[in-house]
């Protein structure tokens, strides 16, 4: 019996990757006149928060590790 085995492809990355894919396409098409760093922003806002995140949990892993 064949097995069925499906491939997807993840394009973007959720809401920021939709966006960011949506802010491309209005800025190409001319219908806004921003820089292309706030075309970009939902790219780099939400990198900016996932090294945040880990930047946290590290200082709170460094902290709890000198303590004991």
């Amino acid at each position: 019996m064949k097995e069925n085995k499906s491939v997807s492809i993840s394009i973007g990355g959720g809401f920021s990757g939709a966006l960011t894919i949506a802010f491309i396409v209005l800025k190409l098409c001319h219908v806004i006149d921003w820089s292309w760093v706030w075309v970009l922003s939902p790219l780099w806002i939400s990198a900016s928060i996932v090294v945040l995140v880990l930047l946290i949990i590290l200082i709170v892993f460094f902290i709890s590790s000198r303590k004991r």
